[in-house]
C-alpha cells in the first residue's frame, strides 16, 4: 500500500504542475491573441470559447496521463480500457463497469479527489476570465447590443 499511495501523491503533483502550466499557457496565449481582435465585438464570446478549448485539452493531457499509468501498471488490457476509467474516475462519473483491480484502488480513488479539485480549479479560472471580460455585467443577448 505505500508503493500505492507514493504513486498517487507523485501522480497529484504531476496533474497540478500540469495543470498550473497549461492555465499559464493558456493565459498567454489569451493574452496574446486579445491585442489582435480588440476591435471585434465578439472578442468576449471568442476569448471565453478559446479558454474552454483550452482547458477541456489540459484535462484531456491530465486523463491521459492517468490512463498511461494505468497501462504501464497493466491494471487494464487496452490503452481504450485505461483511457475509459480514467475519463469516468477524473470526473468522478464512476460508472463501475469497469474496476480497478485491487492493488491499485486507492490510487483510482485518489485521481477522483485530483479530477475534482481540477475541475473546480478550472470553474475558478473561467469564472475569473467573465469577470475580467466583463461579462457578468454585459447582457450580450440583447438587441441594442447587436451589431448594424
Amino acid at each position: 500500500m505505500l508503493v500505492e499511495l507514493l504513486l498517487a501523491t507523485i501522480m497529484v503533483v504531476v496533474i497540478v504542475l500540469t495543470h498550473l502550466v497549461g492555465l499559464g499557457l493558456l493565459v498567454r496565449l489569451l493574452q496574446s491573441h486579445t491585442r489582435l481582435f480588440r476591435k471585434l465585438r465578439i472578442m468576449p464570446l471568442t476569448l471565453l470559447i478559446a479558454a474552454t478549448i483550452g482547458i477541456i485539452t489540459i484535462h484531456s493531457i491530465e486523463i491521459w496521463i492517468y490512463a498511461g499509468l494505468y497501462l504501464a501498471l497493466h491494471a487494464f488490457g487496452s490503452f481504450e480500457e485505461a483511457l475509459y476509467f480514467s475519463t469516468v474516475t477524473f470526473a468522478s462519473i464512476g460508472y463501475g463497469d469497469l474496476l480497478m483491480p485491487k492493488p491499485w484502488r486507492i490510487l483510482a480513488a485518489i485521481e477522483g479527489a485530483a479530477g475534482v479539485i481540477m475541475l473546480g480549479w478550472s470553474t475558478a479560472f473561467l469564472v475569473s476570465l467573465l469577470a475580467q471580460l466583463k461579462m457578468f455585467r454585459h447582457d450580450w443577448l440583447s438587441w441594442e447590443h447587436a451589431p448594424a
